[in-house]
């Protein structure tokens, strides 16, 4: 119900109403959220994002698998979200901070969190025991930035530096989403796109020779926009498995 400057006795009643609608931001959206069944709690070893090992440990074990209308086929990988929990008896105001690092929904849920993730919700460490036995809990949630730092870019282990390269870029703040990803041709002087492959892999067949440049095309809110480097991203004779830190941050 909109609140009226008019029906306030002072200007200072109506801030105090407004804070709790502005504190948790205005892009809230409400569902449900269970966790993962897996022997550790932390999903799939694999992962539909194509993170590998590393999707089950960034953000300190704090990911989550999402819904279809999150994941985005792929364009929602390593988005992050402020999760909160609703019941007020169990769980804390601030919810948690997690990645979305697979792809996977239950009954009316848009997050299957890692186990730490679903404890973490709770009021009180002491209390997160509690939590489990209930299963699914609706909660609220918005999407946020993780601020990790740096970009980085992982070549896939299925690479072949004579004819394929698949790129896995991660580490970037979880508020953007990448859309697009090309690679600079410096025998052409043209940009070549690169095709998503699946989740957050890009791939190229006969990709150019040389140290390579990349940039990345992001969309933040509806905005979108083209972001690169002059430096060299992937050095020449690159190795599967291999991780570049490049000195782009994505928001």
């Amino acid at each position: 119900m909109a609140i009226s400057f008019n029906n306030c006795s002072t200007f200072m009643i109506c801030i105090i109403l407004l804070l709790p609608a502005f504190s948790f931001g205005t892009e809230n959206y409400y569902s449900k959220a269970t966790f993962y069944k897996t022997s550790d709690g932390k999903g799939t070893p694999t992962g539909a994002c194509g993170y590998g090992e590393h999707g089950r440990y960034v953000n300190d074990g704090l990911v989550t698998a999402a819904s279809w209308k999150l994941y985005k086929n792929g364009v929602g990988c390593g988005a992050c979200y402020q999760v909160r929990c609703k019941d007020e008896a169990l769980c804390g105001n601030e919810g948690v901070k997690v990645v979305v690092t697979d792809s996977g929904e239950g009954p009316g849920t848009d997050f299957i969190l890692s186990s730490d993730a679903f404890a973490k919700m709770a009021m009180h460490p002491k209390l997160a025991y509690r939590l489990f036995p209930k299963g699914v809990f609706d909660v609220d949630y918005k999407r946020v930035s993780c601020k990790y730092g740096n970009l980085k870019i992982k070549i896939n282990e299925h690479s072949n530096y004579h004819g394929y390269l698949a790129i896995v870029p991660f580490n970037h703040g979880g508020y953007a989403d990448i859309i697009a990803i090309e690679i600079y041709d410096v025998k052409s002087y043209k940009w070549i796109p690169m095709r998503r492959s699946y989740g957050a892999v890009f791939d190229l067949a006969n990709p150019p020779k040389g140290d390579l440049k990349i940039k990345i095309q992001i969309k933040e809110g509806e905005k979108t926009k083209w972001i690169h480097s002059d430096k060299t991203m992937i050095p020449d004779y690159w190795k599967p498995g291999s991780i570049y830190e490049t000195d782009i941050q994505i928001p």
